[in-house]
């Protein structure tokens, strides 16, 4: 097979597996399995004599209509959706032995990164004395252990181990060798930045062999999004344990907050991460409809917000404060929009039309850009007034760089909307640009602190 036709055909596979997974009843393990057998059929039609086009539009054809593929998953499973909530999966779910292995191995690494949060209490360093050590180290005691899950379950090579190892053993140098001043800018900048860089990390291992390809990244994306959520239940749930938990041994007598200050809170946020990724790998499609649902919510929210901020500026003619920590919070609200945008982008299906939601979808990145455009005057003018300083070096990068995105894929939108472009260019926008901020995030946290003496 030619390359030419090698890479079309690719492209055709992405483009079709990429509607599969937008199914809300197909899991990526049938997609999977769907897809191998896509490809054989291919295979066996190429080897009769048909060109790579006619042999996939052949094999698609004789694998059903795929709308009537997944009702009929949804008819056959329409259990499912509550039984993957149950811990111990149903039979029509796999092979038991494999998802228990994936159980236990996700377990054991939860509980090694919940191990490995306290090891350096054996070296006399305490959690409520060493703050500055425990924050730049936070993401070294976690990321690890959902790398090598992701290692085990995509049965990656050495070559990608060692990668990675040097990867992570970089960033603990980076960590931790720099004489940072104890609650300086440099060293709350290296704790907020580090998890970012390794989060790249991650996606590579996540992805397997798909790195490079955009579907590749799209579904790290969607993955993310769902951890995301996972984890914010888990901690909810967390929460109102432990403090019933606290009322019920104070009424005996026995104060239990000293051991959930220091034991249970940072083990049990370590070890939910890698809880989160299993059940995010494990229970896909549950959360995966749920967050679509609170993206359509949330933006025609944020976009009314934003409309409404920006009429009032205009209005009253104020600009924006410059104290810090208003614009830290405006930085937090733009990162926020962007993360709506990027889920908005990965769960919609690049064939569909435009429609009322793609509109709010382009007043939201539009006001996002105006409101990023306030902020960067703003820090410049900071800046001005009082000079340069990690923090507002590191603020300016970032709205740089939030604004590059949002004003490239207001462009895209808009060509979409008015029928000059493809959705699939804005999705592979969105999906190029992610290295950008993780390059960033490397920057700040080995070059900043020389640059800045470690202030």
């Amino acid at each position: 097979m030619a390359a030419s036709d090698h890479a079309s055909l690719e492209a055709q596979i992405d483009q079709w597996r990429n509607y599969l997974h937008r199914r809300q009843a197909i899991h990526a393990v049938d997609v999977a399995e769907l897809e191998d057998h896509l490809r054989e059929q291919v295979a066996v039609l190429v080897d009769a004599g048909l060109a790579t086009d006619e042999a996939f539009l052949v094999a698609v054809k004789r694998m059903g209509d795929l709308d009537a593929l997944s009702r009929e998953f949804a008819r056959e499973h329409s259990e499912r959706l509550w039984k993957q909530l149950v811990v111990v999966p149903s039979e029509a779910d796999g092979p038991r032995a494999r998802t228990r292995t994936d159980a236990i191995v996700a377990f054991g690494l939860a509980l090694a990164a919940a191990v490995a949060i306290k090891l350096p209490v054996l070296f006399g360093l305490q959690l409520e004395q060493d703050v500055g050590f425990y924050a730049r180290n936070l993401s070294l005691f976690v990321l690890p252990f959902l790398a090598g899950y992701f290692v085990w379950k995509r049965q990656l090579g050495t070559k990608t181990l060692s990668w990675l190892a040097a990867a992570f053993v970089a960033a603990a140098v980076f960590a931790n060798v720099y004489p940072f001043m104890p609650g300086g800018a440099s060293e709350r900048l290296a704790a907020l930045h580090l998890p970012i860089a390794l989060w790249l990390a991650v996606g590579i291992v996540y992805a397997g062999g798909r790195w490079r390809q955009g579907s590749g990244r799209m579904d790290f994306i969607r993955f993310s999004g769902e951890l995301f959520i996972y984890y914010v239940l888990i901690a909810l749930g967390g929460a109102v344990l432990t403090a019933f938990m606290v009322m019920m041994f104070e009424a005996i007598g026995v104060k239990a907050e000293p051991f959930f200050s220091a034991w249970l809170l940072p083990c049990g946020a370590a070890a939910a991460v890698l809880v989160a990724a299993w059940l995010v790998e494990a229970k896909q499609s549950v959360i995966e409809n749920m967050a679509p649902v609170l993206t359509r919510l949330f933006t025609p929210i944020f976009a009314a917000v934003l409309a409404v901020f920006l009429g009032t500026v205009l209005w009253t003619g104020h600009g924006v404060d410059i104290e810090r920590n208003v614009l830290i919070a405006f930085d937090l609200l733009l990162v926020l929009v962007l993360g709506l945008l990027l889920y908005s982008v990965s769960a919609r299906d690049p064939q569909s039309p435009p429609g009322a939601f793609d509109v709010v979808q382009v007043v939201l990145v539009v006001g996002a850009l105006l409101a990023n455009a306030l902020a960067l005057w703003a820090i410049a003018a900071r800046i001005n007034e009082f000079g340069f300083t990690p923090n507002r070096v590191a603020a300016l990068g970032e709205n740089v760089i939030l604004l590059a995105n949002l004003a490239w894929s207001a462009v895209l939108y808009i060509r979409f909307l008015r029928g000059r472009g493809s959705f699939a260019r804005l999705e592979r926008w969105q999906t190029d640009y992610l290295p950008i901020y993780a390059a960033w995030a490397m920057v700040v946290v080995i070059v900043f602190p020389p640059l800045f003496r470690y202030i």
